[in-house]
């Protein structure tokens, strides 16, 4: 079975909105190499609208302009692009479909496809709130950000149950971003204060 990675840049205080006004200045060569290894190495992209629209406004005059960033913009479009929408679109950029029926039920269907080449998600909020809470997401990739934007679209919503996840890795980048691979888990169970106290430091005899 195939597994999707969903990659999102976020801030300490949870926001995930509109990254291009705070994580620039955190961009480093490490966190280029990071976001490679995720979304470049992906043959394929699961996409909301809006981030696709950006992407699409984007990457291909990048590519044609031969910059620095075209083969990773080359890698993008050369990857299959699967765009979730509610609405027909008329696809511009090369190798983009338009992802049918129920999302959680066609994601399913994307994951059982030959082949175990990586899916990728970057941004989409809206579908990766859906497809954790449905436990179809294999990963969250988080680059948590040392800075505190204090307004803006957090990622997690209010709702309920929760979503219990565990940590697979972790890394620090001397720019202070922590690197972060999350993965479905098990509810951790019931516990009380009482649970926790015996963890606490015991004060020694008289």
């Amino acid at each position: 079975m195939r597994k999707i990675t969903a990659e999102l840049f976020v801030s300490l205080d949870g926001v995930v909105e509109a990254p291009h006004e705070w994580h620039f200045p955190y961009f480093d060569d490490r966190m280029g190499a990071a976001v490679d290894a995720v979304v470049g190495a992906a043959d394929t992209l699961l996409l909301g609208r809006r981030t696709y629209d950006s992407f699409a406004g984007a990457w291909p005059g990048r590519e044609a302009a031969g910059g620095e960033d075209a083969a990773f913009a080359k890698g993008l479009g050369d990857a299959r692009k699967i765009v979730v929408s509610r609405q027909p679109l008329e696809f511009t950029w090369r190798n983009s479909e338009l992802l049918g029926g129920e999302l959680v039920e066609a994601v399913r269907a994307l994951k059982n496809e030959p082949g175990d080449g990586p899916i990728a998600m970057s941004g989409s909020v809206s579908v990766v709130r859906q497809l954790l809470a449905a436990g179809v997401l294999d990963r969250l990739h988080l680059l948590v950000h040392p800075i505190a934007v204090r307004k803006g679209m957090r990622l997690f919503d209010e709702g309920e149950p929760a979503i219990p996840l565990r940590l697979v890795s972790c890394e620090a980048f001397e720019t202070g971003v922590l690197n972060l691979f999350y993965a479905p888990a098990e509810p951790p169970g019931q516990a009380t204060y009482e649970d926790a106290k015996s963890h606490l430091p015991q004060s020694g005899a008289d």
